[in-house]
Formats: C-alpha cells, structure tokens, sequence
C-alpha cells in the first residue's frame, strides 16, 4: 500500500513538472516575444576592461529568433516530461530555470549589448556576506541553536572592521577586529540560549536590536564626526597567476580580494568538517539527539559554545567584508537585511554548506541583476527592481519551509540530567 501512494506521489510530482515546463515555455512566448522588434539583435560580451583573460569573440544573435529557441527546448522538455519522463528531474529543472533567465536577459539586453561574465562576477561580489551568513547559520543549527542574531553579528564586524582598521590602519588587524565582534555577539547568544535556555528566537532577535542600536549611536556619535576613525584601508584584488587569464571563469572566480577567496575556501573546509570529521560527526549528532550524544561522552555544551563562536567569527567576517573589500566605511544598517538573506539560503540549502553557497548564489545573481537592468534602462520600474533580492526571499522561504527539515533539535534547550 505505501509502495502504491509513493509510486502516486512521484507521478503526479512529474506530470505536475511537465506542466509547469510547458507553462515556462508559454511565458517566454506571451512576456518576452512581442517587446522584440524585428531585426533587433541581442549581445552578449565576455570580455572585461583591464583584464588578463584572453578575450573571447561576443556572442550576437537575433533576439526573436532566440527566444523562439529557447520557448521551443522548453516545450520540448515539458512534452517529454508529460509523455516518458526525465530520470533526473531535478537537473532538468535547472536547465530549464536557466533558460528561463538566459530568455530573460536575452529580451533585456535586446538591441543592447550585456556583459556575462561581469555578471558573474558582480553576483559573486554580492552573494559574498549571504554566503557568510548562510555559512554562519549552518555552523549553529547544525549544533541545535538557532541563530537569528547573524544580521547583529555582521553589523558589530563592519563597525568594528571601519574602527579597527582606521586607528591601526591596517587592513588585518580591521580584519581580525570584526571577527571578533562577531564572535562577541555570538558569545552572548550563546549564553543565553544554552546556559540561561532563553527562547532561541528572541535572544537573537535582541542581539539584532543591541547591535543596531549601539552600532548607530558609535557611527552617529563617534564615526560621522571623526572622519579619520571612519577611513579604513581596504584590501586589493588578487589575481592568481594562471587561472585569472582564463576566458569567463578567470575574472569571474579568481581575480578577487582576500574576503572572497577566504570565503571559498570556508565553504569547502566546513564542508568537509562537517561530514568528514569526528567534530563534523558530533556536532551534527548534538544537533540530532544531544541525549544519546551526552550519553557516547560528547560534550554538548562545549560544542554548541564552539559552533556558535565560529558561526559568529564568520559572520563577522561577513561584515568585515562589506567594509574592508567594498566601501572602505561604516554606514548605519549597511548591512542591509543579508543576515536574514543568507537564512533563507541556509534553509533553502538545506542546511549545507554548498547548498547554501549554491542558494546565496542565487541571490546574488537576483541582487546584481537589478542594477544590470537599470543599466539597460529596462521598462520595469525601478522600485520593483530594488525589491527583487528580498522578492526572491519570500518565494523561496514560502516555497521550501516546510518540505526541508533542519536539525531535529534545533531551537530545542538541553538540560542535562
């Protein structure tokens, strides 16, 4: 009987993406196809100005033409999904959500010409702090504690980044400053969630508040009126011998500051110290079931201590970021809501770490998108614009919550017996 309604649930899952794959390739006909003109030619460059990449020739095709392509491949899709079925529908949604986009610029870009590969790198740029947050969300529920504060944590490392790095002026010891505001920050939600089993939610939710209010008050008081504790060094691009003059992917992916590359590689070290570790191993197993963690010796306060001041050292890395690799100031609530963004890329990530840089990534893409297209003067106002990151929030957060499951005993105080 479970056998038969499995077997239900996965065909009506696949006719329901069959439709919704027709339905893609009919809005790429009814939304994109009649705002182009005939004879008007879209443009897609690859190339950037001072860059050591070797240049690649630009891609211009007739914009009409090309939609209708890409409206055809989806349909076809859809078609074969309603008819045999993909075996990895997963992929195939992908592929289709991308030509979906690819439509989209292609429509926005036409008569135009739209730079690719600095798209991808603006993306990158701005999916850099959700990724951080993200990342600092994963190394805390994984351990069972709900980090709601991440937003605080990346504002006290950018106040602390701009001071820091100002009255030393230098660029690491800034650096070093706003991980360990964040690390502060997180320390008192630490105590208060697991000494004190204050609710999870509103210690963090209060830790954003403190951080706010002190931050703005210091900027106001101190940082607006003293310019000098306000002038941070910031760092300079690196471009890594070899892999930079690659075409598209060199200056997307390694021609960057320091942040960035330290950003890579958290996401594969937490990745493997997550899954491949024995501190991986008992971090997710307090996360599961701290009881029958505490009963095989683990010690389950120390390591949800531990998880939750490196989750905030990386937040506050997020917040140095936006200092130290980006305006070379403090400005009050710069950080703009990224704390929360990176949560709904840590859920929708499914509390992984490449998952969730995979997820910010996406938000990033929404983030730089939005400038892209009021570049090319695009007829959407500019308003609507704006909004896309924080849209793509809510779509997200209402379209995964509930079908992704966290840590079983995330938000949940453990007392020992």
């Amino acid at each position: 009987m479970t056998l038969i309604k499995t077997s239900a649930k996965a065909q009506r899952r696949a006719r329901t993406l069959g439709v919704v794959l027709l339905v893609s390739a009919l809005a790429i006909l009814l939304l994109f196809v009649p705002g182009a003109n005939a004879g008007q030619t879209t443009t897609f460059a690859f190339n950037e100005t001072r860059s050591e990449a070797f240049a690649i020739p630009e891609l211009a095709f007739p914009t009409r033409a090309g939609l209708y392509l890409m409206a055809a491949l989806t349909a076809f899709a859809g078609a074969y999904q309603l008819a045999r079925g993909f075996t990895r529908q997963g992929a195939v949604l992908g592929i289709v959500a991308g030509l979906f986009v690819l439509a989209f610029l292609t429509w926005a870009a036409r008569g135009q010409s739209m730079n690719l590969t600095g798209m991808m790198k603006s993306s990158l740029l701005r999916a850099i702090p959700i990724i951080l947050a993200a990342l600092s969300g994963v190394m805390c529920e994984r351990c069972g504690i709900v980090n709601i504060g991440i937003e605080g944590m990346m504002l006290s490392g950018a106040f602390l980044a701009a001071l820091i790095g100002s009255v030393a002026n230098n660029v690491w010891v800034g650096l070093i400053g706003a991980m360990l505001g964040g690390a502060l920050m997180a320390a008192l939600l630490a105590v208060l969630a697991i000494k004190y089993r204050v609710n999870q939610i509103v210690a963090g939710t209060a830790i954003n508040i403190l951080a706010t209010g002190l931050t703005s008050y210091f900027s106001s008081r101190y940082l607006q009126k003293y310019e000098v504790l306000n002038t941070p060094p910031t760092f300079l691009p690196i471009p890594l011998p070899g892999l930079s003059r690659i075409p598209i992917i060199g200056p997307a992916l390694f021609n960057h500051t320091v942040p960035v590359y330290l950003t890579l590689v958290l996401v594969i070290a937490i990745q493997l110290m997550l899954f491949y570790t024995r501190w991986g191993l008992r971090t997710r197993a307090v996360g599961e079931h701290p009881r029958a963690a505490d009963t095989l010796g683990v010690n389950v306060f120390l390591t949800r201590y531990v998880n939750v001041l490196l989750g905030g050292c990386v937040a506050g890395l997020g917040g140095a970021y936006l200092v130290l690799s980006s305006v070379a100031r403090f400005d009050e609530l710069m950080t703009a809501g990224k704390g929360y963004i990176g949560l709904a890329a840590m859920i929708f990530g499914k509390w992984n770490p490449v998952g969730a840089f995979g997820s910010s990534l996406m938000f990033g893409f929404a983030d730089s998108l939005q400038t892209r297209l009021a570049i090319l003067a695009v007829p959407i106002p500019s308003q609507f614009l704006l909004m896309a990151p924080y849209l793509l929030t809510m779509v997200v957060l209402a379209g995964v919550v509930g079908r992704s499951r966290g840590p079983a005993a995330g938000g949940q105080p453990y007392e020992k017996e």
